[in-house]
Formats: C-alpha cells, structure tokens, sequence
C-alpha cells in the first residue's frame, strides 16, 4: 500500500472512530447512563483531533498548514469558552495574527519537508 492510500485509510478510520464514540456517548445519554450535555465544553477539541489528523502522515505543505490551523482554532475556541488565562473573543484577536505569522514561516519548511503534491493535497 503506497503512503498515499494509507493516509486516506487513517483518516478514514479517525473518522469511523469519532463517529463510533459519539453514537456511543449518545447511546449512553438515552440510558440515562451517562449525560452528553457534561461533555459539550470539550467539543472544541474536535478540532484539535482534526488539525492533528492532517498533520500527520504524509500531508501536503498546504494540509500540514491547514491542521495548525484548525489545532489553533480548536484551542483558541477552547480558551475563549472556559475563560482560560483571561481570553474573551474581543481580547484574544492578535493570536491570529501571531500563528498567521506562524504559518507564513513554516509553510516553506514544510514545502521542503513534504514536497508540493500538486498543491490541492493528494491530487484531489
């Protein structure tokens, strides 16, 4: 199986695997075993699982790019909603500018780590 392919089936997986967890937690909630609402100030961490998901693997620059910053934004999302070191939405703009900044300077780094790969991510 080529690294192409095998980067597809874990991605796949992943996401059978999130899906699996969420029906089960569902599942669970129905029962009155367990209550899903306790756990809605995590889902921002989705997120998170997603952006490591695209850089891991054999990605594109753009991919490998792309997963930090949807890491970013699921901790920022995070951040913001449990209050964490004082940030609100209307304080905590500059991040962004900070991991474009970021981005900028890696994304060259990774052009050379990973290659091109047709700049659309795995000739899609």
């Amino acid at each position: 199986m080529n690294s192409e392919a095998s980067y597809h089936l874990r991605r796949q997986v992943l996401w059978g695997l999130v899906l699996v967890g969420l029906g089960v937690a569902f599942l669970l909630d129905q029962m009155d075993v367990f209550d899903v609402r306790s756990l809605w100030h995590y889902a921002p961490l989705l997120l998170v699982v997603v952006g490591i998901n695209q850089t891991i693997g054999y990605p594109s620059a753009r991919e490998f790019s792309n997963g930090l910053w949807t890491v970013f934004i699921g901790l920022w999302l995070f951040a913001v909603l449990e209050g964490l070191w004082g940030l609100t939405f209307g304080n905590s703009w500059p991040l962004f500018i900070i991991i474009s900044g970021i981005t900028m300077a890696i994304r060259p780094i990774a052009e050379r780590r990973f290659g091109q790969k047709g700049g659309d991510g795995h000739g899609k």
